[in-house]
């Protein structure tokens, strides 16, 4: 028997109720985790329509940096960076709904970690309107664990399951491919999850597995936060930390199709910026001494790997 998939008409109020209710949870996480600092919240409102809420919290116990914003924006055209791959939307016009997240802890034994889930619907008088979800999550190490790499990837893997067999395969290698710095030749990190142009099935199913992504977030990092954040560190661990935060600033600024949208389509600049690090640097021409833990990082886990695989445990 074949299944005819209807796509049902997207349910944007309950979309926004999720996201919402998601960026209150991962805050509350994080306050509790971090142990000293609270989030300072913004409310802002887009010229051009919408708005969103900004949440940021600074000089924490375990977290130099975090940043957990929701938005809700509109308007007459959809940007450049939204029509790239889909040429045949310009001029629709659209609403975009989404949570994005970025954590830059202190201690350099634990890594930065990424998670964002957003919703589009473009619209045009007399046709249907074109819906679609995107996200993911990333992780991006200092120093590597391997116990760490197969908890993130399990805990992705299991927020793929219920929803398609080659989903986790699928995504896994997205995400690879896309949070790699090309004028570097290197990945970002880790890797984790990343879908975009999502609408398969119906409504409910895609939704659903966009909820599942948000939800499995705090239990890939948390763990990996606990196991790590009291780790001894000096000087040089730090000083790797700030030189790899480097790394960062440049994919965000050169290919991130968040920071682009945002950009393009008059967001907040403070909001859209706030995944940049608040210490970072860079020096000419440098590599890590061999046999060292830093350059473990570059050979060991810079590298396209099947985390999941028997060897890998």
């Amino acid at each position: 028997m074949n299944l005819v998939f209807v796509k049902t008409a997207p349910d944007i109020a309950a979309v926004k109720n999720y996201l919402l209710e998601l960026q209150e949870r991962i805050c509350t996480a994080l306050e509790k985790a971090d142990g000293k600092e609270k989030f300072r919240e913004d409310s802002w409102d887009r010229p051009e329509g919408g708005g969103g809420i900004s949440r940021v919290l600074t000089d924490g116990a375990v977290f130099e940096q975090a940043g957990v914003n929701f938005s809700h924006v509109h308007g007459k055209n959809l940007p450049p960076s939204a029509t790239a791959h889909r040429p045949e939307l310009a001029g629709r016009s659209f609403q975009a709904l989404g949570v994005s997240l970025v954590i830059h802890p202190r201690n350099p034994y634990v890594p930065t970690s990424h998670c964002n889930v957003r919703f589009f619907v473009a619209e045009k008088a007399g046709a249907e309107p074109v819906w679609w979800f995107g996200g993911g999550f990333d992780l991006t190490p200092y120093y590597g664990f391997e116990a760490d790499a197969i908890h993130w990837q399990r805990t992705a893997k299991a927020a793929c399951d219920p929803f398609g067999p080659d989903y986790y395969s699928r995504f896994k290698q997205w995400c690879d491919e896309y949070f790699f710095l090309k004028h570097r030749n290197e990945p970002r990190g880790i890797g984790g999850l990343f879908f975009d142009d999502f609408s398969e099935k119906n409504f409910a199913h895609a939704f659903g597995f966009m909820q599942s992504v948000g939800d499995h977030y705090l239990p890939a990092y948390l763990p990996i936060v606990q196991r790590r954040h009291a780790t001894p560190h000096g000087e040089r661990e730090r000083d790797f930390q700030l030189y790899r935060r480097g790394r960062y600033v440049e994919f965000n600024l050169v290919y991130d199709r968040g920071t682009l949208f945002g950009l393009q389509s008059g967001g907040r600049t403070e909001s859209i910026l706030m995944s940049l690090p608040p210490l970072v640097k860079w020096r000419y021409n440098w590599k890590p001494p061999a046999g060292t833990p830093e350059a473990e990082l570059y050979e060991v886990f810079l590298k396209p790997r099947d985390w999941l695989a028997p060897e890998a445990t």
